[in-house]
């Protein structure tokens, strides 16, 4: 099979071994696909498939126009068929054959008898030698070959006729086939596998892409159900401030029309009346005012427009699916803000305080949500000052952490919002450092240091025999467990004893060593 795209041409191995480049051209089968190589003869050398002849032998026979041509003188159109000789003859090559005295007892066939017939014999001529029959088998070369073959190119070769040899040869291809019919069943099972995995595949696809569909129709569902209860929720709120704001509005227009008509009828009086009259409805007029200017009302707006919405706060179940998005109608208020810790108003030198910010609304709860400005300043009046660090734990308190570097009083001030929160600006005192004991708690020195005379402690006891150290019942002895660094008799305090360096006997700071 050749065409534009099925030939290749390159250079073969056999340039690797003689001085001359041989050019090798190969060929595409077209069922399979499978490169092969050309024989040094070319295309004519290339094997005959004759079960391909046959059947287009037999398509002929049933087609309707002109026949084959004869096999013999390749003129005239075949109208039988010698079983025989298995050649297709004209009618002047057929009186031929039975004319002759080696073919007269071949028995001729019509042609037409043929076209029923699945399968036709027909003799397969040797290509060297196209007179001969292939017959023989050269067992050398493994090829049909002719008598002249055997004569020729094939002398010496040892060879024997192809009936002796097809049993075999056949065993052999039937091993193969067995073999590779395996291969055909293993891969026709994967292919079915295959395409079971590929049908399972498309089922799940739409099983799945229908779970989708659903779940995001419900979602959808939620989402505007949500959104209706949210808009819903929105406008009460509007209707419960504007009512409020309308309430405070008609108090406040009638205590200014009441304040009008005691100012506008006061100052009438005054100008326009006697002073027998002033004198008589003075009485009346003050009392009126007294009771006006002791009227409790407030100037600021009994609501504020302090109106959230929070799209990524989770805002619970909804048809089955949490939603997010809530309304936030609380206003922190700074008056209401709430500070707590023990670092509040000391700490230590060069380590680690902090305190908490408790953010309220107007009415005292806590707001539930972060995010409001915060700003803390400490103060010294000689030194720097430093900004601490804010965390936002994004339920309505704040943690605030710093370390100070040095000694003294500090002012501390917290806003938000740009105001100061309850009990802001405050005094910070900052200590020295916490001072561990560098001794050991224990009864006396007597048994924390197993007896040793030499062992000393800061509580300045001795015992007779000349140990230098506390014991019980003994002089200087504190009567309790005590620090041996500083004597303090409190276990979780903090070291008293002067840093070495200072005036100090060194003998009180000798301690125990376990």
């Amino acid at each position: 099979y050749l065409s534009g795209a099925g030939l290749r041409k390159g250079w073969g191995s056999s340039s690797l071994e003689s001085p001359r480049l041989q050019r090798s051209i190969s060929v595409l089968c077209p069922v399979c696909d499978t490169e092969v190589d050309l024989p040094p003869g070319g295309i004519t050398d290339l094997t005959t498939d004759h079960l391909a002849m046959n059947e287009v032998l037999l398509e002929t026979l049933q087609a309707q126009g002109r026949g084959m041509l004869c096999d013999l003188c390749v003129d005239g159109e075949a109208v039988k068929h010698c079983p025989t000789c298995k050649a297709n003859l004209c009618h002047f090559c057929c009186q031929a054959h039975r004319r002759q005295k080696k073919t007269a007892s071949h028995a001729v066939v019509d042609l037409e008898d043929l076209k029923g017939y699945s399968w036709t014999e027909k003799s397969i001529l040797c290509p060297s030698h196209p007179s001969e029959e292939l017959t023989l088998f050269c067992e050398q070369c493994e090829q049909p070959v002719c008598r002249d073959c055997v004569l020729g190119e094939h002398r010496q070769h040892p060879y024997t006729f192809t009936a002796n040899v097809i049993h075999k040869h056949g065993d052999s291809m039937r091993d193969l086939l067995k073999s590779t019919q395996l291969h055909v069943d293993t891969l026709e099972g994967a292919l079915r596998h295959i395409e079971g995995v590929s049908s399972a595949i498309c089922s799940r696809v739409e099983a799945v892409a229908g779970e989708i569909r659903t779940f995001a129709d419900g979602y959808i569902r939620a989402i505007e159900e949500h959104r209706d209860r949210l808009l819903k929720q929105l406008e009460d709120l509007k209707v419960q401030k504007e009512t409020l704001l309308h309430l405070q509005k008609a108090q406040l227009e009638q205590l200014l029309m009441d304040m009008r008509t005691g100012v506008e009828f006061t100052e009438r009086l005054l100008t326009s009346g006697s002073d027998l009259e002033i004198l008589i409805t003075k009485g009346v007029v003050a009392s009126r005012l007294r009771k006006l200017n002791k009227v409790d009302y407030i100037i600021h707006p009994g609501v504020e427009d302090g109106i959230q919405f929070s799209p990524h706060e989770k805002a619970g179940q909804c048809c089955g699916y949490e939603v997010f998005g809530t309304i936030l109608n609380k206003a922190v208020d700074p008056a209401k803000c709430v500070l707590q810790g023990e670092d509040l108003h000391s700490a230590r030198q060069k380590q680690l305080a902090s305190f908490t910010l408790l953010c309220n609304d107007a009415s005292g709860e806590r707001m539930g949500r972060g995010g409001e400005p915060i700003r803390v300043t400490i103060i010294h009046k000689d030194k720097k000052d430093w900004l601490p660090s804010v965390c936002d734990r994004r339920d309505g308190t704040y943690h605030i952490s710093y370390i100070p570097e040095e000694l003294g009083t500090y002012t501390v001030c917290i806003c938000v919002k740009g105001q100061h929160v309850q009990g802001s600006p405050f005094t910070l005192t900052v200590k020295n450092k916490f001072r561990k004991h560098q001794g050991v708690f224990h009864c006396c020195t007597f048994c924390s240091s197993g007896g040793q005379k030499a062992a000393r402690c800061a509580c300045g006891g001795t015992m007779p025999g000349g140990y230098q150290g506390c014991g019980h019942g003994h002089k200087g002895h504190p009567g309790c467990p005590h620090w041996s660094c500083c004597g303090r008799a409190i276990e979780n305090s903090e070291c008293s004893a002067v840093p070495p360096g200072e005036n100090l006997q060194r003998s009180l700071l000798k301690t125990v060593v376990l």
